[in-house]
């Protein structure tokens, strides 16, 4: 993924904040994660003038330094509960934690 993206972050604000350490999953509104199983479609996005449909993908966990990084709270700030509720159950196939 290139530029910056939106991202879920599941790690508590807790360990967040104690470690400069993020996990989560990457946003995108690239339009091919349509058919892709483990990309949950969240809402719309206005890019490039247009609304596009943002993704989160659930096959792409990621954890990084949110300090160095510079990141900071996207304006959706959360998402639904039923849709968090589906990406975490998408995730939970995946690595099979719960």
């Amino acid at each position: 993924m290139r530029d910056l993206h939106p991202f879920l972050v599941l790690s508590p604000r807790l360990f967040n904040e104690r470690t400069s350490l993020v996990i989560g999953l990457p946003m995108t509104t690239a339009e091919y994660n349509a058919d892709n199983p483990f990309a949950v479609a969240v809402g719309t996005a206005r890019k490039q003038g247009a609304h596009k449909t943002s993704f989160v993908l659930c096959h792409q966990p990621k954890s990084f330094d949110w300090r160095v990084r510079q990141a900071r709270p996207h304006p959706m700030k959360r998402l639904g509960e039923a849709q968090f509720t589906e990406v975490c159950a998408i995730l939970n196939q995946i690595v099979q934690i719960a």
